[in-house]
């Protein structure tokens, strides 16, 4: 059985040879997370299709198919596969796609299920691009007709990571409301036009091997590895707030004695309008995280910033460009991160305007005690963690629906959006409590998951989105950035939906 599992540069040489010889080469690729009679049955018929049947399996990294998959990591899966008297070879695909996969092995027939045949149901898009590339290198597209089963539909009633309460919430939620209706509010926020204006982060990852403590002093030496360095804060968000909505502009700070332009500009995304001011007193802040490749364990963190308001011939000149552009945009995103950037006189003019406004005033190791939400008044839409609304209020153990109560009395906010950690989400809507469950089985990386939930739930919100789907929605999307390394890159529609879609199967 494990001579039939192959490295796919291997595999692309043994179909080479195949077809050298005469014979048809069928090609079946996919999760198949949950080996089950539909998959087997599958199997059988491509086998029936061509001379050699062989599988390709997408690796565990970019397996899209809701929280806690795959159930069964990549090796598990390939061995199960290859147990299979009808499968030749099995290989685990290196890309993210099948594109390029059908490019390289040629395959005479690109096998796919009946499920597949209809590609307006294809979330990703890619069915059609899969047809053309096996016909460029010569191949077809072959559809087999054999029972189906849902592997997701399986895992969620048998093998759910969940938990027992995020089971019977998504349980009911299906009961509710359908997933394409679900879906179909995701779709409209490309009708959104966002304006974003917050403080820009450069975060640095620098990983490093603890060496032991030094002999001559009480110092914890390390050994430098390699670094990384990632688009934060206000940068983030743009790029979140891209993959869904319809055009996006962002209005943030740099600074002339380091701007680090060379790290911002290719992470930005080219779509995403970006009108960039510049203080002459301070560099654009950056911070710079010591890390240990084991577990991305956090030894201690260093901060570059200037983070005192902007100089009042800076804001005047920031409210003036501002003045000229609102009027373009249904919804203003404030991303306030204490910095700099958000002064008084901004803050008052941008609560001021006739425009729906969301923020979230992150408190954070640099700002403690001094960015605070209630400093808003009037806005339209607030998004904070657990943390953020008890500091202000001075309540360490005081109920969270009493501390919204009071938010609600402090700022005039209709609707206020709170993440809770491990415990879900609560989101308050004119008056009324909606909650949702955590939906993250396991967490790369905290940082930027809260940007990802605000920059979604802020446009839900503004479009009238049912109250009880913006905390799910939030979660879901939650879920999805905690699997990111720092912002390396945003979550995009095409796999919130396919979470969303499995979770609810």
């Amino acid at each position: 059985m494990q001579d039939k599992i192959v490295a796919l540069e291997d595999l692309a040489v043994n179909i080479e040879r195949w077809k050298a010889e005469g014979k048809s080469v069928a090609l079946c690729h996919g999760c198949f997370d949950l080996l089950h009679l539909g998959h087997i049955k599958h199997f059988e018929a491509a086998a029936k299709a061509a001379d050699v049947l062989v599988v390709t399996l997408t690796p565990d990294h970019l397996v899209n198919k809701g929280p806690g998959r795959p159930v069964f990591n990549q090796n598990m899966r390939a061995e199960s596969i290859a147990a299979l008297e009808s499968v030749r070879n099995v290989a685990i695909n290196t890309g993210s796609t099948a594109i390029e996969l059908l490019k390289m092995l040629k395959p005479t027939y690109y096998i796919k299920g009946s499920d597949y045949k209809n590609f307006e149901e294809d979330l990703t898009g890619n069915i059609r691009k899969e047809v053309e590339a096996v016909r460029s290198v010569g191949g077809d597209i072959y559809f087999t007709d054999e029972v189906t089963f849902s592997s997701s539909k399986l895992i969620n009633a048998h093998f759910n990571p969940l938990g027992e309460q995020a089971k019977e919430f998504l349980d009911d939620l299906k009961g509710k409301t359908m997933t394409d209706e679900i879906i179909s509010w995701v779709e409209k926020l490309d009708q959104v036009r966002v304006l974003v204006i917050g403080d820009t982060i450069v975060d640095e990852y620098h990983y490093v091997q603890p060496l032991g403590k030094s002999s001559k002093s009480p110092t914890l030496s390390t050994k430098f590895q390699r670094a990384e360095c990632f688009a934060g804060g206000v940068l983030a968000i743009a790029n979140h707030l891209n993959q869904f909505a319809a055009s996006v502009e962002m209005v943030t700070m740099l600074g002339r004695q380091n701007d680090q332009m060379e790290i911002i500009s290719p992470k930005v995304h080219p779509k995403v309008k970006a009108r960039y001011f510049y203080r002459e007193d301070g560099p654009t802040p950056t911070k710079r995280r010591y890390m240990t490749e084991y577990l991305n364990t956090k030894i201690f963190e260093v901060t570059f910033m200037n983070d005192s308001f902007l100089p009042a011939s800076l804001e005047s000149e920031m409210i003036a460009y501002l003045d000229t552009v609102i009027g373009g945009y249904d919804v203003v995103l404030i991303s306030d991160f204490g910095h700099g950037l958000i002064s008084p006189a901004i803050q008052r003019w941008l609560t001021e305007q006739d425009v729906f406004v969301a923020v979230n005033a992150q408190t954070n190791s640099n700002n403690y005690g001094y960015n605070y939400i209630t400093k808003y008044h009037g806005v339209d839409y607030i998004s904070i963690d657990e943390n953020e609304i008890r500091l202000p209020f001075g309540s360490r153990h005081g109920k969270i629906e009493d501390l919204i109560h009071r938010l609600y009395e402090a700022t005039g906010c209709p609707k206020i959006s709170i993440t809770l950690g491990s415990k879900g989400a609560l989101y308050f809507d004119n008056g009324v409590f909606h909650d949702a469950p955590a939906l993250a089985t396991s967490v790369v990386d905290s940082v930027g998951a809260g940007d990802a939930v605000l920059s979604v739930t802020s446009l839900l919100s503004y479009l009238g989105c049912p109250a009880h789907l913006i905390p799910f929605i939030g979660n879901a999307v939650g879920a999805l950035a905690v699997q990111i390394l720092g912002n390396e890159r945003p979550v995009t529609k095409v796999e919130l939906n396919k979470s969303i879609s499995h979770m609810l199967k």
